[in-house]
């Protein structure tokens, strides 16, 4: 199967068989979205679901946590990953929102990414999820998945790599959707040490046993 005949089947599945998607995190406005996708990192979205509600609660906005002590706001993310830099990023995000951009999320890419703590992946997530543009964020489920199913070369061995091979082969009204489609698959089907390959519909075509499949396990 060529790599055109794999995006096809592999997005046409998806099409029909799972639909519109979105993100998985909670959220009730950009600034709350913003702040979730900044604490997801190497963190389960379940994880940041449960601990958010309490967060948002005390600082719902960046005018609110600006003015908030680090300390205040790392014990309430204390059960995340990197919790202290998150709890720094957080407030210094909200302060450099409010001293900046009048508490708003700019919707530049480029001016996202100079918030602390907010990188290419969490600034396409924004454009995607808020601002509904075709943006494709490369997490490492995106990274694993599209690996390991064939869609990019070896050679696109970092995100933004893997991220441009995607935006040259996916429609571009179906980027973000597929961005989703691609991440849950990898979530809860082809996960990273226990890979579920009996439940996967491209296992038959899965290249996995091919030599530097990136498949690990197998």
């Amino acid at each position: 199967m060529t790599r055109k005949e794999r995006y096809t089947f592999i997005l046409d599945y998806f099409r029909t068989n799972v639909g519109e998607v979105s993100t998985e995190l909670m959220f009730g406005s950009a600034f709350q979205l913003l702040c979730a996708t900044l604490l997801s990192a190497q963190c389960t979205d379940k994880r940041i679901n449960a601990i958010t509600p309490a967060l948002f609660a005390k600082f719902p906005d960046a005018k609110t946590m600006a003015k908030a002590d680090v300390d205040d706001v790392f014990e309430l993310v204390k059960s995340v990953s990197y919790p202290n830099s998150k709890a720094n990023h957080l407030v210094e995000m909200a302060r450099m929102l409010v001293n900046n951009y009048g508490g708003e999320i700019p919707s530049d890419p480029n001016e996202l990414v100079k918030l602390p703590g907010v990188g290419r992946k969490t600034a396409n997530v924004l454009q995607a999820v808020w601002f509904g543009k075709p943006t494709l964020a490369v997490d490492t489920h995106v990274y694993r998945v599209s690996h390991r199913l064939g869609l990019v070369p070896n050679e696109a061995n970092t995100p933004r790599k893997v991220e441009d091979y995607l935006m040259k082969n996916i429609p571009l009204n179906e980027v973000s959707s597929a961005h989703h489609w691609i991440l849950l698959h990898g979530r809860y089907i082809c996960k990273s040490m226990r890979p579920l390959c009996e439940k996967c519909p491209f296992d038959t075509f899965c290249p996995k046993n091919l030599e530097n499949s990136k498949l690990s396990n197998k």
